[in-house]
């Protein structure tokens, strides 16, 4: 039990700290290749907080531990809104505009309620999760195209273009392997993560979907916790905000969407 203990502890350290390096490599290697800052924010930063629950539920997954992969998911969203949007509120106090109540947070309740009608009969199926990964698909285009109409470059004739990050002119071997370094440890703390918390689900009788709902959710939430309260204290309201939105709409469509991909699931 102590070396479960121990290998939850290691885990989760290890797969905040390469998921933080994996996010910056990923960065790094978008700007080299020249695609828009906007993408880069918002699919590799996007996708590199929710990476831990990705990896953790995936594996899961494959080790036929539905309990973990759904608990994370579920987890970590109710962590994300219980948690982490607590403490960035007594940070400051959190400015939440119409647009939001209007579009996001609606469309947050609809995915929430077609993974609530599609979980009621007991069984998590692979149509069931192509239907999330092509809404997740859906979303992720719809979200881009509307933020390339609200944001659309005004250069006048002759003007310059804005450079990217100077850190694309750097050689792309370096960055690439070590892309492949940090993806490799995410990997690995993730296995040591899932097998120490399904050691001690069993060691204490109750179902890895306890263990998934509470240690590991919280866990591999960290990096959202640690970038919504970097926003409050910058006074990026929306920013932090909208953190724990995406997050969770990729934990229901993405996370939840490849797990069940792996392996169709019966849900307790």
């Amino acid at each position: 039990m102590i070396l479960a203990a121990l290998a939850v502890l290691c885990g989760l350290v290890m797969l905040v700290w390469s998921a933080d390096r994996f996010v910056d490599g990923a960065a790094r290697t978008a700007s080299y290749f020249k695609v828009p800052p906007m993408l880069i924010g918002m699919l590799v930063v996007g996708f590199g907080t929710s990476a831990p629950e990705l990896m953790v539920s995936a594996l899961s997954a494959i080790q036929n531990n539905p309990g973990i992969a759904l608990g994370n998911a579920y987890g970590s969203n109710i962590t994300n809104i219980a948690l982490i949007l607590g403490i960035t509120a007594l940070i400051s106090p959190i400015t939440v505009l119409q647009q939001v109540l209007r579009k996001e947070l609606l469309v947050l309740t609809l995915v929430t309620g077609l993974a609530v009608w599609q979980l009621w009969d007991g069984q998590l199926t692979r149509v069931d999760t192509i239907v999330l990964l092509v809404l997740l698909a859906a979303l992720v285009g719809w979200t881009v195209r509307a933020e390339q109409k609200n944001h659309a470059p005004a250069t006048e004739e002759g003007a310059t273009a804005p450079s990217l990050d100077d850190e694309a002119a750097a050689p792309i071997r370096p960055i690439l392997f070590w892309l492949i370094i940090d993806l490799a440890l995410l990997v690995i703390s993730s296995r040591v993560l899932v097998w120490g918390a399904v050691e001690i689900a069993h060691g204490f009788g109750v179902s890895d979907l306890i263990i998934g709902l509470t240690i590991v959710a919280v866990g591999t939430s960290l990096p959202e916790l640690a970038s919504s309260v970097a926003a409050a204290r910058k006074g990026e309201d929306d920013l932090a905000l909208g953190n724990v939105i995406g997050s969770n709409l990729f934990n229901t469509l993405g996370v939840v969407g490849l797990a069940a991909v792996i392996q169709p699931m019966s849900v307790e």
